[in-house]
């Protein structure tokens, strides 16, 4: 084939997209009419887009490749423009006058501007000389430490992130008093973003354990002490400042005055063995103290107070501690029920022989479901840590078989996240809860994250809850199951009549949803839609999560974060470490920004590639 022929079947081809691209404008006419003002432009976009990716456009970009032309990648924010202008430069080349365009179309500079226009509206100024935006996940401590929120938002946070799943209005209330009065003395616009629970299929509560807490202290593998248990002393209800801690012991507020820094807490466990604790300081009403021995203490358990080098009589007791966590173990073949009655899980059951008496046996939060499955459908649990497929359904419970686990078996425990990826479930929009937690939201939050968006009826549902309040503030969808990855269109055509709006990619969910094999594909392309609608996107679950938890990153997550730069926002979990967590991914993105811009890539100048050196020294990041 010669290159006249080839640049007719390329023009044909081209003529063929933009026709559809027309065509599908014009088929959703109505559902364009109805989006805000703001996003008339990207309504229609976006459309030309969906249908510009219905052909199959790979053999195509080759022969543009081939010639030299511009072979249509990236195009999502201008997609008219780029098939006009490829058109007319295939025309140039075969000798024929482009007729000029008659229909208002969007450039490439306007494209970028909307992006950055609805981005500025929904997460509020970027911070200095970096151009993506850093959420952070409040912890419950951040209500009463405003030293933390103060640092936090001076290190580059953008928006904190305030999830209703937990604590109360109350604490609420106090972390966005805290955030207010950080903005103000810093001079700083961080926004609250609210998440809203949504249907969370998870594990019911499991039977209690004994009451009785276990200290541990790390050792290596000679089993000597590397670092001593960390243990909180304080009245029953004087919670630990800090996540870091392994051992919480309760006392009565009358001794606590007497135990100072320097005793020594000594006792017998629940084995008999004599153990102590170094009460290292104080701190508020409570104590830190260290054991390096490995005990197990129950209440009432005695303990005896002293100085050092020097025997103590006063003698405190233990009060009433909560009961240990229990588990279900599972391993491959193992059955166990999923039940409707909300009745308190409980492991295995086995005669002294082995044999089994009773099945593991556990209930789920959201019931309904047993009517939207089936048996052979697989079912992951605990963030897919546990793998599983249906044996049996009836009204009342689910028989598992487990597929997939650790060798030497997993735990199962309450409140673990169950998902049904092969499952046509019903279960979507907002609960009783989120309608009820709405009304803090609307008066508190700029912005809301509306949690399992499946379809656009949920959210219609929101559109109609918060139109009962005055506020407005704006809507972030949460994409986090394969249903909703399916309807993303229509969930983004529907969203736009409110403005402004956002997608987070919660990868969590969205990983075991879809599956492991899939999930990399599918993150690209909710960037990629977004991106046609002009709509920011948050980068979303385990973000540096390691650092953040434990002080250290793991290589693959300082890669993870490097293209999380790509997107308009970049959320991470709350940790022990999250300032340091903040603070390295600040230097990371603004790093990367002179590397990459979305999905375009940035050849800075190499210094000394002239004399076969490579080097990006010029462009640390202090």
């Amino acid at each position: 084939m010669n290159n006249q022929e080839e640049l007719i079947e390329i023009k044909a081809e081209l003529e063929e997209i933009i026709l559809k691209a027309r065509k599908l404008e014009k088929e959703y006419e109505a559902l364009i009419s109805n989006v805000h003002v703001n996003y008339r432009a990207s309504a229609v976009n976006l459309t030309h887009y969906l249908a510009f990716r219905s052909f199959d456009i790979d053999q195509l970009q080759e022969k543009l490749g081939y010639l030299g032309f511009p072979d249509l990648a990236n195009i999502e924010g201008h997609v008219m423009q780029s098939l006009l202008n490829i058109k007319a430069i295939v025309d140039s080349f075969m000798g024929n006058k482009a007729a000029p365009n008659q229909q208002k179309i969007i450039s490439i500079k306007q494209g970028e501007k909307l992006l950055n226009r609805n981005t500025k509206k929904l997460f509020g100024y970027k911070s200095r000389k970096r151009r993506t935006r850093i959420m952070v996940t409040m912890p419950s401590t951040a209500s009463g430490d405003y030293r933390l929120v103060n640092q936090l938002i001076g290190l580059g946070m953008n928006s904190a992130r305030v999830n209703c799943a937990h604590d109360s209005p109350e604490v609420w209330a106090a972390i966005i008093a805290n955030i207010n009065h950080a903005n103000s003395a810093l001079h700083k616009k961080c926004k609250v973003m609210m998440d809203l629970g949504g249907p969370k299929l998870r594990t019911g509560p499991m039977k209690p354990g004994p009451n009785v807490v276990h200290i541990q202290p790390k050792r290596d593998v000679e089993g000597k002490v590397i670092k001593p248990a960390r243990v909180w002393v304080a009245p029953p209800d004087i919670l630990p400042p800090t996540d870091d801690v392994d051992v919480i012991i309760p006392v009565s507020e009358e001794l606590m005055g007497k135990i100072k820094r320097g005793n020594i807490i000594r006792f017998k466990d629940s084995r008999g063995k004599n153990c102590k604790i170094d009460i290292e300081k104080r701190e508020k009403k409570g104590r830190w103290g260290v054991c390096s021995d490995s005990a197990y203490i129950s209440t009432g358990t005695e303990l005896r107070l002293g100085k050092k080098k020097a025997d103590g009589s006063e003698r405190i007791l233990v009060g009433q501690l909560l009961p240990t966590e229990q588990f279900i173990l599972l391993q491959v073949d193992d059955f166990f029920e999923l039940h409707k009655e909300p009745a308190l899980g409980e492991p295995a059951i086995y005669e002294e022989n082995g044999t089994l008496i009773k099945k593991a046996h556990i209930s789920c939060t959201l019931p309904e479901i047993f009517e939207d499955v089936k048996a052979g459908e697989p079912v992951f649990l605990n963030d897919g840590k546990i793998e599983a497929v249906i044996e049996e359904v009836n009204a009342e419970r689910l028989m598992l078989r487990v597929t997939y686990a650790k060798d030497t078996g997993s735990k199962l425990k309450a409140d673990k996240g169950i998902n049904f990826p092969e499952s046509d479930l019903k279960i979507s929009g907002l609960t009783e809860k989120d309608k009820l937690d709405l009304e803090f939201v609307a008066e508190n939050a700029d912005a809301v994250n509306l949690s399992f968006v499946n379809q656009r009826s949920d959210v219609e549902t929101y559109l109609e809850e918060i139109g009962k309040y005055e506020a407005n503030p704006g809507l972030i969808l949460k994409i986090e199951t394969q249903k909703g990855f399916r309807n993303l269109p229509e969930i983004l055509l529907t969203a736009m009549q409110t403005y402004p709006i956002g997608v987070m990619i919660a990868r969590g969910d969205l990983a075991i949803e879809t599956g492991w094999k899939n999930f990399a594909t599918i993150q690209e392309e909710i960037m990629r839609v977004s991106e046609a609608a002009y709509i920011p996107v948050v980068w979303a679950t385990q973000v540096l999560d390691n650092l953040a938890r434990k002080g250290v990153p793991t290589r693959s997550e300082i890669t993870d974060a490097a293209q999380a730069q790509r997107t308009e926002c970049v959320m991470l979990n709350k940790g022990n470490y999250i300032k340091k967590a903040v603070k390295t991914l600040d230097k990371i993105l603004r790093r990367m920004q002179r590397f990459q811009k979305k999905k375009q890539i940035i050849l800075p100048k190499l210094e000394q590639a002239d004399q076969l050196k490579l080097s990006h020294k010029k462009y640390d990041i202090q």
